[in-house]
């Protein structure tokens, strides 16, 4: 299968400290989508990813590699990649770890369901989808995440929170990405809401999601903390505004009847 109709392909895969992972990772997603570009985006990692990233690149002109300043978060890290993939013209833009939780022999299903979608979410959530290595805590978290940001904001998808994505470029445009200021679970949560938002197609496809074997993981209780937040501001927000809009709509149906 190949996907030269969908355009110029290219994969973002943030970096901090994945020295163990970054060269396979790479490695198994030219060879899963071989006409893909692959952008490495690395927030300074002390351990030396940022460098070997360079190798990786100057191997291959399809690796591109950015350099941050600073661990400044993976929401960040992403709008930054998602800055450049437009500037460059890309016309597909995916979303991938760099620690093979996501592995890259299921992204074209992710690319095959986009000829039909605006978004395509790999979930873990719908039928097929699963999940390995993981407690029953973590599964728990997850799984709430994704019920709580259905319930509060009418997200019509089941995995909300997860980051095996790929978006046509046209989407990201319409989803005011200037706008968006959160991170972690919650920046996954904020770019669905957008997409639903705008009536714009999104799609789940059943992906099975590894914990990682190297390196550490990025969730801390602050992340949690934050989405739990923000979606519950937003949630009440949009809940407010619907109620007074339906007000104004009232009042103007009043006032014409008066007429």
């Amino acid at each position: 299968m190949n996907f030269f109709d969908l355009g110029r392909i290219l994969v973002i895969i943030p970096t901090f400290n994945e020295i163990d992972t970054v060269r396979p990772i790479v490695t198994r997603v030219r060879t899963s989508v071989p006409e893909a570009d692959i952008l490495i985006v690395d927030d300074n990692s002390p351990d030396g990813t940022g460098a070997l990233a360079d190798e990786l690149a100057q191997a291959d002109s399809q690796i591109h590699v950015m350099h941050r300043v600073g661990k400044e978060g993976l929401g960040a890290a992403y709008l930054a990649g998602f800055g450049w993939a437009l500037q460059e013209h890309f016309d597909v833009i995916v979303e991938m770890d760099a620690d093979g939780s996501h592995q890259p022999e299921q992204l074209p299903l992710l690319l095959d369901a986009l000829r039909d979608a605006d978004l395509v979410l790999g979930s873990r959530w719908v039928q097929g989808g699963s999940v390995e290595n993981w407690s029953k805590g973590r599964e728990l978290l997850s799984r709430g995440g994704s019920l709580y940001s259905r319930l509060m904001l009418g997200l019509p998808v089941r995995d909300a929170t997860g980051g095996f994505r790929a978006f046509r470029a046209e989407t990201l445009r319409r989803l005011d990405l200037h706008q968006v200021a959160s991170q972690g679970y919650c920046f996954q949560v904020d770019l669905a809401w957008r997409a639903s938002q705008r009536d714009l197609r999104v799609r789940e496809v059943p992906i099975t999601f590894v914990e990682r074997t190297a390196g550490t993981s990025k969730m801390s209780k602050g992340i949690v903390v934050e989405a739990l937040w923000r979606v519950t501001v937003w949630g009440f927000d949009d809940r407010v505004s619907r109620l007074r809009r339906r007000a104004q709509r009232q009042r103007a149906n009043a006032e014409h009847d008066e007429s």
